[in-house]
């Protein structure tokens, strides 16, 4: 028994030699290669001549295509100027602009020099078109707020950037693919979003803030860079073939232009990738510099530190500043300053940065202004409820004087009635519930009582007589009278 219990241990202990696991961990990477080309392999299922022809056929602007990019232009100025993101999200599901980005990318990656001039032709026409179409809109259109969905699309950063990357590589893999998928499509052109900046351009120029203008136009060429960039990759990874031309001069010349015009849009991808990247670092370091350092701060007296009202600026790398503004009646202590500036010099993206210190007892005037603005917009959800409430309490007040007026002073009229009617033995007043089943009616009623020694014939003439009395006295002609016979 001990000498089998020996050779299974020799036996396993073979089995598991360094040699036999280092073969089986190269069988199971093998296997999870073929398992990952087989899953993300597109090379297969990718119809080459139907992808070509259909962005090709998408480049031009004219005819349909110029009036549906009008059309699209208006809807979306108008969803942005209503600010109201189902419109916009509308505009640019109609919107033809991808054509002529998606035709640079591919005449960049098969050297096709006749494509490229044409889609930088209607790229040009396209933006141009665009551009004025949203500008006559604000310039003519009465209401011009500055609302959230245009504000977003004046300043661009690095996520804007991921975002036209990955929406353009998952536009041309499905325009790539055998039977295209549409819903793709659609996605992509909400995502990368070119319309909207596009409009805001002519909201800018409409309005004289060139600031919005640059900022939008900065914000769709980035989005047409890198969708491009997207487009001229994925086709180089498929491996479409190249434009052949008869003349081999020509042939290197054409090759060699695609190739520097590649080299030279990719030099601003890149730089613009940088730029925007190292943005999002300083705004992120600077936020964690006033959450680590100048809100646990307690400021001396009934002073505070005004959240909303605090400005990052970038500079583009130069320059940059950040702005703390300050309330209260009591200076912070220069010291205090100097150690926020030291603190802030632990962190590497604001080092060069100038941190400007706005408090009362220094910047007054500016500092009311600003703080006069901030209480305004902290308090405005608050004063428009205080309006809501002003307007129902009016409208119940003007509800109860309509009610007052039409009550009726039961003991004067009981007492003016006695005095005129001798024989008036009793008299009662109710509010009485009427409906045809069309509409509700009030109507007030008088019951009256005379004495039993009155003869039938002058209870019918006293009670008419009461009747005409009490809606002339009271003013109300849907006063009724009866007689109580209980």
């Amino acid at each position: 028994m001990e000498e089998k219990l020996k050779n299974n241990g020799g036996q396993e202990f073979a089995n598991g030699n360094p040699e036999n696991i280092k073969k089986d961990f190269k069988g199971l990477l093998g296997g999870v290669g073929v398992f990952l080309k087989d899953l993300l392999d597109i090379r297969d299922n990718t119809d080459q001549e139907a992808t070509k022809e259909s962005i090709i056929a998408d480049i031009p602007f004219k005819g349909h295509t110029s009036w549906i990019l009008i059309c699209s232009i208006f809807i979306a100025s108008i969803g942005l100027n209503a600010n109201s993101t189902a419109v916009v999200i509308g505009a640019m599901l109609i919107s033809p602009l991808m054509g002529p980005i998606l035709g640079m990318g591919l005449s960049l990656a098969t050297n096709d020099i006749d494509t490229l001039r044409r889609s930088l032709k209607n790229f040009a026409v396209m933006v141009v078109l665009s551009v004025f179409t949203a500008f006559l809109f604000f310039y003519f259109f009465p209401l011009r707020d500055e609302s959230s969905e245009l504000l977003a699309r004046t300043a661009p950063d690095i996520r804007d950037v991921l975002i036209a990357f990955f929406g353009g590589l998952a536009l041309v893999i499905a325009r790539a693919k055998k039977g295209t998928i549409a819903s793709v499509i659609f996605g992509v052109a909400i995502a990368t979003a070119l319309m909207p900046p596009l409009c805001t351009v002519g909201f800018g120029l409409a309005i004289g803030n060139f600031g919005y203008a640059t900022g939008a136009m900065y914000l769709f060429i980035i989005n047409t860079i890198f969708i491009g960039l997207a487009t001229f990759l994925v086709l180089k990874l498929l491996r479409f073939p190249m434009v052949r031309y008869a003349n081999s001069q020509r042939r290197r010349f054409i090759s060699r232009m695609a190739s520097i015009v590649a080299v030279l849009v990719m030099i601003p991808a890149g730089v613009t990738f940088y730029n925007v990247f190292q943005e999002s670092l300083f705004r992120k370091e600077a936020s964690q510099f006033i959450a680590n350092n100048i809100i646990p701060y307690k400021l001396p007296g009934e002073g505070r530190y005004l959240d909303n009202l605090t400005e990052i600026d970038y500079g583009r790398g130069k320059n940059g500043h950040i702005e703390l503004v300050f309330m209260g009646s009591e200076p912070i202590p220069d010291n205090i300053i100097a150690t926020w500036n030291a603190q802030k010099d632990d962190y590497v993206k604001l080092r060069n940065v100038d941190l400007k210190i706005v408090q009362g007892s220094k910047n007054l005037e500016l500092d009311q202004m600003k703080y006069v603005n901030e209480l305004y917009e902290s308090k405005k959800a608050e004063l428009l409820s205080k309006e809501e409430q002003i307007r129902v309490l009016k409208e119940a007040v003007e509800k109860m004087s309509d009610l007052a007026a039409q009550q009726i002073p039961f003991k004067e009229i009981s007492a003016e009635a006695k005095t005129n009617y001798e024989n008036l033995s009793n008299l009662g007043f109710a509010y009485i519930l009427t409906t045809d089943f069309n509409k509700l009616d009030t109507i007030p009623m008088f019951t009256v009582k005379w004495d039993k020694e009155l003869s039938a014939n002058q209870k019918v003439k006293d009670t008419e007589k009461l009747a005409s009395w009490l809606r002339l006295r009271l003013k109300n002609p849907k006063i009724q009278v009866r007689e109580d016979e209980i």
